[in-house]
């Protein structure tokens, strides 16, 4: 005669633990990771990221959540693509302010702004989706209430920006708002581009001595100032 039966609680219980303590492994090996890639030196950071590039992807093929889950989907598009048009006037608030500083920087031609800032666009998008896609998909099964989850992933995006006094508040303020939007509405693409309009706006507005180039971890430390990036030049001088 078989015994009583286990309460649902129970049952569920027994089969999240496991889980959950796997979604914590993952999010302090890719975290662990990602820290260690910024804080190595060349030439075994290209070696690192290398690493840390393969056991991200091996944890997501491990334990992939689908693509809509992800936020790598149509619905939901051209409701939020309102991000990407607040990211926009806010670009032009700065840019704005920056000439009027004499603090703008401004790109040599048509083609030199997808040559400066492509590569940079597309880094963006991988944060975005690092931040959404997989911590704050793993802390919303770990943690007790999403906004926990919430705040927990925006001080996450925030920390791998240290040493940088500038990006820190910065990244802390946009994770925590880039994560509610995609609560809202599950999609990851304005996010990505807002990303990247408000990234290359920080670019090209903020002096690099001021924000050591938007580097993190050890490279803020090493950065000595140069000369504007390639194929860019001050608008006008004070």
């Amino acid at each position: 005669m078989d015994g009583p039966a286990e309460p649902p609680q129970a049952q569920e219980e027994s089969v999240s633990a496991p889980s959950k303590r796997r979604d914590w492994m993952e999010i302090g090996v890719a975290y662990a990771l990602i820290l260690a890639v910024e804080w190595t030196p060349r030439p075994w950071q290209q070696l690192l990221w290398l690493v840390a590039a393969a056991v991200v992807v091996f944890i997501l093929f491990r334990s992939f959540d689908g693509w809509a889950a992800l936020g790598l989907r149509v619905a939901n598009f051209g409701r939020s693509l309102w991000i990407v048009g607040a990211a926009l006037v806010l670009a032009g608030l700065a840019i704005g302010c920056a000439a009027r500083m004499h603090t703008l920087l401004v790109v040599d031609g048509p083609w030199a702004l997808p040559e400066t800032f492509g590569a940079y666009a597309l880094w963006t998008g991988v944060q975005q989706f690092l931040l959404q896609g997989f911590f704050l998909l793993r802390l919303l099964r770990v943690m007790p209430r999403p906004w926990q989850a919430v705040l927990a992933a925006a001080l996450l995006f925030a920390a791998a920006h240290v040493p940088n006094p500038f990006l820190i508040p910065a990244t802390l303020i946009w994770g925590f708002v880039a994560c509610l939007l995609f609560l809202r509405y599950r999609n990851l693409y304005p996010l990505m581009m807002a990303h990247a309009i408000l990234g290359i706006t920080v670019a090209i507005t903020v002096p690099g001595p001021v924000v050591h180039n938007m580097r993190v971890g050890l490279a803020y430390l090493t950065y000595y100032p140069h000369m504007h990036a390639p194929h860019m030049h001050l608008l006008s001088q004070p």
